[in-house]
């Protein structure tokens, strides 16, 4: 299994538009699933306009299928448009255990 986390932080009048463009990515997901991924977002609990996504996938080639999706190119797009006050900052995770099947 492979997991990820991706955490940066908008400009504020940025937050609406990511949120709805996040949304979007999720549609996509709920439409047409990655099987072998689940892919959450949220928003840090002080900071409104930070945010973090965690994608974990049974492997990189599942995880890179995310990268594929018009959605999800199209969020990238707009948030490296947007000049982020922090840019994406990845971090691989490795598992500890889980109380939940795995991917």
């Amino acid at each position: 299994m492979k997991a990820v986390k991706v955490q940066y932080t908008v400009n504020p009048n940025f937050i609406e538009e990511n949120k709805n463009n996040i949304k979007r990515v999720m549609e996509a997901l709920r439409a047409n699933p990655i099987e072998g991924m689940k892919y959450a977002s949220f928003t840090d609990g002080s900071e409104d306009n930070t945010f973090v996504h965690i994608n974990m996938a049974k492997d990189e080639e599942t995880m890179s299928k995310l990268n594929d999706l018009e959605e999800f190119i199209e969020f990238r797009k707009a948030l490296k448009a947007s000049k982020p006050l922090k840019p994406p900052k990845q971090t691989t995770l490795m598992l500890v255990d889980a109380g939940f099947d795995l991917i």
